[in-house]
């Protein structure tokens, strides 16, 4: 199901056709560095997760990963959307791409829309994201949607440092 759209872009929901690309995004090198492994290395895994992630999270919240593909052809880049953990306050946006389709501008221009739809659409007041201080780029993109750093957090189960950055949304994004 289609949730929005860009110029470029078309953000819809995560199913169970999607398997192989779920597969390939999160065995990439840079979903492992920075996302960590899930231990996803079959389809049968794949789909799991998008049971207990994706679809779950849009049957509990009305929302969730989406995958983003190109409008024109439909081909899977990557995902990105809305997340809900329980040991935050907020939802958090996220997103990752394949490697051979990042520094395109993508990641910005979904999360871009993304942000307008948790706005108008969704009526959030506010988003947060999380990342690790090495990960410039995402630090960089997310200062770039208007996050700004508010502090620094551990999260349960994990021994790495995050950093936590916010914003408060409004109608005008």
């Amino acid at each position: 199901m289609v949730i929005l759209q860009t110029n470029r872009l078309t953000l819809s929901t995560v199913s169970m056709e999607d398997a192989p690309f779920i597969l390939e995004l999160l065995n990439t090198p840079n979903w492992l560095r920075y996302i960590g492994d899930r231990g996803i290395f079959s389809l049968e895994r794949a789909e799991d997760y998008i049971q207990q992630g994706p679809q779950k999270s849009y049957a509990q919240f009305g929302f969730g990963l989406w995958r983003v593909a190109r409008t024109d052809d439909n081909l899977s880049l990557g995902v990105c959307g809305l997340l809900k953990r329980d040991t935050l306050d907020d939802p958090d946006i996220g997103f990752a791409f394949l490697p051979e389709y990042e520094g395109q501008g993508l990641a910005f221009e979904s999360s871009h829309a993304v942000l307008n739809y948790a706005a108008t659409t969704l009526k959030l007041k506010r988003i947060i994201a999380i990342t690790t201080e090495e990960n410039q780029r995402s630090l960089n993109l997310l200062n770039r949607l208007g996050l700004s750093f508010e502090k620094k957090i551990t999260l349960p189960g994990q021994l790495q440092e995050f950093i936590l950055l916010g914003k408060n949304l409004s109608v005008e994004e």
